[in-house]
């Protein structure tokens, strides 16, 4: 099947025409998705509104789907998040640089997200390529990585320290049961499909290098962070309703741009089910 592609940056995105996202993807339909998404890490269909027996068969294509642990449920269905900004909202989901919920020992190897209202302006995602950000590195940094692993955990956006509660529509749990999840990921990861070398660190989880402090982690780990969010690594996604995003999360990092006060957004997203990364 011959999908029709329009890349959107040089290293990662791209537009997608010429397959139908609101039904069952046919075994060769999927097939050359799939391959999209292996080759540009992030796919965007415009004008296809999907239910959510659309949105949910889209993404179990893939894999099987995550329940998010510890955005509090706001949908009928466990496996779907409704990712909402309120007017008045001062934060939202996915403020900061980040890959999904990478405090879990496996990561979810990517998402759909559909956008169902939107404002006029404003509230794009930025998504950058972690190939690119490995690849641009020196010969001396990438050996000095290798072998070099991250503790991630979720203490930044989920429990009663992150006060996210109190300034924004979504909600997390942060009970007197909550308890914060860690686990250790390598810093350059080897994509399980592709075998392509990506940076596997990111603002919202990663808070040092395994068997160093915070401190001692801070100098390398900050330049890291800041590199991966290069220019020329990104490409970004205006949102328009019945707008959908699939994206790798393995080897990309995004970010919502909080530029948007006055308006509503709802969004609709699935995780999918990931491997332990290597």
């Amino acid at each position: 099947m011959n999908l029709g592609i329009t890349q959107l940056s040089p290293v990662i995105g791209a537009e997608v025409n010429g397959v139908d996202i609101t039904k069952p993807l046919e075994n060769d339909a999927f097939a050359a998705v799939h391959q999209a998404l292996l080759d540009h890490i992030i796919l965007v269909f415009r004008d296809q509104p999907l239910d959510d027996d659309a949105l949910m068969a889209l993404g179990r294509r893939f894999s099987t789907l995550v329940i998010h642990p510890f955005i509090m449920p706001n949908t009928d269905r466990p496996e779907i998040v409704a990712i909402m900004r309120d007017p008045g909202d001062t934060t939202i989901v996915g403020e900061d640089w980040h890959s999904d919920t990478t405090h879990i020992a496996t990561p979810p190897m990517g998402a759909v997200l559909h956008a169902i209202d939107v404002p006029p302006r404003g509230g794009d995602t930025i998504f950058a390529s972690q190939y690119a950000a490995y690849e641009a590195l020196s010969d001396g940094m990438k050996k000095m990585l290798a072998g070099l692993n991250a503790v991630h955990d979720d203490t930044h956006v989920a429990g009663p320290k992150s006060g996210k509660n109190n300034t924004r529509a979504n909600k997390v749990r942060d009970g007197a049961n909550w308890r914060p999840t860690s686990n250790v990921h390598p810093v350059v990861r080897t994509h399980p499909e592709t075998g392509r070398k990506c940076l596997f660190v990111n603002r919202s989880y990663s808070h040092r290098f395994e068997n160093m402090t915070e401190a001692e982690s801070e100098p390398l780990l900050s330049f890291l962070l800041e590199h991966g969010n290069r220019p020329e690594f990104t490409c970004r996604v205006r949102w328009t309703p019945g707008t959908t995003v699939i994206w790798d999360n393995r080897c990309m990092k995004h970010i919502a741009v909080n530029d948007v006060t006055e308006h509503r957004r709802v969004m609709r997203r699935v995780q999918m089910t990931g491997d332990k990364p290597f």
